[in-house]
């Protein structure tokens, strides 16, 4: 290929990108215990009626959302629909809390008037540096809900969360790459897990 446009570089990058990317996600498979111990959890608190509550900031807000939708809409297959909320998708709420509280409450705040006992309250912050979140965390704890930290290798020590997941990354890009896997593995044993919609069952195109 002619690479007198930059097209032979670009494609080349491309492929480095791809490679990159696999590696990380291949690299996993080392949280593959902590992963299987939140399928678990999510799981157990599904069916017990509880709630997942999920926020993060930038893309990580985005994935939240994308987890909630999945769980409230469907992922592979017709299922009744659970309960799930992600904190970023409402402007009011959001703006409202950080213009009379600070940003640092605009999670925190949403916790601490939705999250019960038998909720699972999940933050992310590809950096676990995040204060919003960790806020957030900290109320769930003190609601009595289980909290889940996704992160990265560049997130500190402590006592952040009852179940901390560092994905083996410290690009932000490849962090919610990771994170999205996850999340997508924890749709796909929800999906195992729940009885198909039974016959009859409205439908909803």
């Amino acid at each position: 290929m002619e690479r007198g446009n930059d097209g032979g570089w670009v494609k080349e990058r491309f492929e480095t990108k791809v490679k990159e990317s696999a590696q990380v996600i291949r690299s996993c498979e080392a949280v593959a215990d902590v992963v299987a111990l939140l399928t678990q959890e999510v799981l157990n608190r599904l069916k017990r009626g509880g709630t997942i509550l999920i926020f993060g900031n930038g893309g990580s807000a985005a994935q939240a959302l994308h987890f909630s939708g999945e769980l409230l809409g469907r992922f592979k297959k017709e299922r009744g629909s659970l309960r799930a909320v992600a904190l970023v998708g409402d402007p009011a709420t959001v703006t409202a809390v950080g213009n009379d509280y600070g940003f640092e409450q605009v999670f925190s705040r949403q916790v601490d008037g939705l999250a019960r006992t038998g909720d699972l309250v999940i933050g992310l912050s590809t950096s676990g540096r995040s204060a919003n979140v960790l806020k957030g965390l900290q109320a769930g704890r003190q609601r009595g809900a289980m909290t889940v930290l996704l992160t990265g290798a560049r997130c500190p020590d402590g006592d952040w969360a009852d179940l901390v997941i560092r994905v083996p990354a410290e690009e932000t890009d490849q962090i919610q790459e990771a994170h999205l896997i996850i999340l997508h593995f924890l749709c796909q044993e929800i999906d195992r897990s729940f009885p198909d919609r039974q016959e009859g069952d409205e439908k909803r195109g």
